[in-house]
């Protein structure tokens, strides 16, 4: 009896229990849904990143493109800064005195100075001053100057003469004058004994404005 009451139970649950079907483990489907996904990602990710690269420097992804920086007209280089104390009622005052040369390296060249608290305005000042005291050169094809001249200035003084192609033979502030100025195939050498870097200044651009006309 108790055998006959469990096949008859056996057979009343498969009746009443649908058959599941078994799920399909083909190795085509499931490596084809595996792949399709990442696959259609990557394309998705690859479109972004080709409309955010045409799109460089706009308002669909980082900052807007810089405009492109002019390059000034004339190079400059300080040859001399020196702080001043000057004394007053009150105190000790103390200032910058900056001397500046400007050039165009193709037959212009300026010396100023300034003279302000900060040190950026008086780089500006000098810098002013040395565009508005421009003389303009006679080079000839050699970069070089016709004839040799010499000048003295206080108790400095500067002989400056064309070399043959020997290149540009100078030190103190003549050299940073003659190289902003242009001239490459000249010597410059200075007899004065003095290292004030002013009056050296002062004595090549006197010397140099024998040969030269002003701008």
């Amino acid at each position: 009896m108790q055998e006959e009451i469990i096949n008859t139970n056996s057979e009343v649950a498969s009746e009443v229990a649908p058959a599941t079907p078994a799920p399909e483990t083909s190795a085509a489907t499931d490596s084809s849904t595996v792949v399709d996904k990442p696959s259609d990602k990557r394309y998705v990710r690859k479109e972004v990143g080709s409309s955010r690269g045409a799109y460089k420097g706009g308002s669909r992804g980082g900052r807007p493109a810089r405009p492109p920086r002019e390059k000034p007209e004339f190079d400059s280089k300080a040859i001399d800064v020196r702080r001043v104390t000057r004394v007053v009622s009150g105190g000790r005052r103390f200032s910058l005195h900056v001397t500046m040369i400007a050039g165009d390296r193709n037959g212009r060249v300026g010396l100023g100075t300034g003279k302000a608290t900060d040190t950026q305005a008086a780089m500006d000042k000098a810098l002013k001053s040395a565009k508005k005291n421009m003389i303009r050169f006679k080079m000839d094809n050699k970069k070089s100057i016709a004839h040799e001249v010499r000048a003295k200035y206080d108790t400095s003084e500067v002989w400056i003469t064309p070399n043959k192609d020997k290149g540009l033979i100078a030190g103190s502030s003549a050299r940073v004058i003659l190289n902003l100025a242009g001239l490459a195939n000249v010597t410059a050498k200075f007899h004065g004994g003095t290292k004030n870097k002013l009056n050296n200044a002062r004595a090549t651009m006197k010397a140099l404005s024998e040969v030269s006309e002003r701008a």
